[in-house]
């Protein structure tokens, strides 16, 4: 492999990363005008529309749709916390009375007690206690930290969405344009080849959103068999914020069904703890499972490529690698596949 081709590889590479990070908006733009892109060719063809009209009312129509969505969802979740937090007092009172029946009844048993085994045992239930509160106090403050957190951001993700949607119409009136001018940058030989690489691409990332898509559905019905088994209350509403949360960078399930748990614990509620965590566990080594196989399938790459490409991908630079890993294996598999990528070994026999 020559030289130019490792500079090129390298300059790629950080257009990538570039894309992923500062560029996302861009990057998403791009994403979703490419993905409206046969609505705009229908609306073309049979409505006989201009390309400009088309392009427009395909934007509008999908940003009208991301409102209507986030208006319901917003709703229904601002809702749900107001009522959570107007809850909070009674849910740390029927902690206090669940702790202070405790103490009377286990101080009934250690008045039967030798003095020196009673005392033992009330300095190690002491600490059990001081334990556990202070890892729920670390649980309410983490999560109080995040929605804090979440709340700051809330202004660069407005300014993230107008810079997305301006993108989105002015990349969806120009996307022929666009196709044409990075096309052009090849010559005559490599330009047909860079064609099959681009819609290698579109399908590869097509495959991406609805794997992804498929195993937020997958988790959700795992999740809401696991709850309707415990018996809890509102368990269509709880699964579908437990999978909401786990779209979230970072978060995960853990996020929810953790405290939850943990919560339980302390109230007394044993069996719904335990539940929680072994449903956390099922939901964690069914997404290690199922994942890898999804999205290999969906965009052409074997499992255990998915699998090391998101996880070195995570490692090496964070959640953006999660997503960037398995793009670049793509685009390797689709350069090679054309023949504009050619890396061969030689060696030379003493």
């Amino acid at each position: 492999m020559s030289i130019r081709t490792v500079l090129l590889c390298v300059i790629g590479v950080l257009l990538l990363y570039g894309l992923f990070t500062i560029g996302f908006p861009f990057l998403l733009a791009m994403l979703v005008a490419i993905l409206l892109e046969p609505v705009v060719q229908m609306l073309i063809r049979y409505a006989r529309m201009s390309r400009t009209a088309a392009a427009i009312t395909a934007c509008t129509l999908f940003t009208g749709a991301v409102l209507g969505f986030f208006y319901l969802v917003g709703f229904k979740m601002v809702s749900e916390l107001v009522q959570f937090l107007k809850n909070v007092p009674g849910y740390f009172t029927e902690a206090q009375s669940f702790i202070e029946d405790t103490t009377v009844k286990t101080q009934f048993f250690f008045d039967k007690l030798p003095p020196a085994v009673a005392a033992d045992a009330i300095h190690w239930m002491e600490e059990g206690l001081a334990g556990l509160t202070s890892n729920l106090n670390t649980v309410i403050s983490g999560i109080t930290g995040y929605l804090i957190g979440f709340a700051k951001t809330i202004p660069n993700l407005f300014i993230f969405f107008v810079v997305f949607i301006i993108a989105l119409y002015l990349i969806s009136l120009s996307l022929p344009k666009l196709h044409q001018s990075f096309l052009n940058l090849f010559d005559d030989a490599s330009r047909t080849k860079m064609g099959t690489v681009l819609q290698d691409l579109r399908k590869a990332i097509i495959g991406f959103i609805f794997a992804q898509a498929l195993i937020s559905l997958l988790t959700y019905i795992v999740t809401l068999v696991g709850l309707l088994l415990l018996r809890v209350d509102y368990p269509l509403a709880i699964a579908l914020v437990i999978i909401l949360v786990d779209i979230l960078p970072v978060l995960g399930v853990s996020a929810v069904l953790l405290p939850w748990a943990a919560y339980g614990l302390l109230v007394g509620n044993v069996k719904l703890a335990i539940g929680l965590v072994v449903l956390y566990l099922v939901i964690l080594i069914f997404r290690r499972i199922v994942e890898p196989k999804i999205i290999g399938d969906a965009v052409g790459i074997n499992a255990l490529a998915a699998l090391v490409s998101m996880y070195v991908g995570f490692q090496a630079i964070g959640v953006v690698g999660l997503f960037l890993g398995p793009v670049l294996i793509i685009i390797y598999h689709a350069l090679r596949r054309v023949g504009l990528l050619k890396i061969k070994f030689k060696l030379d026999g003493s």
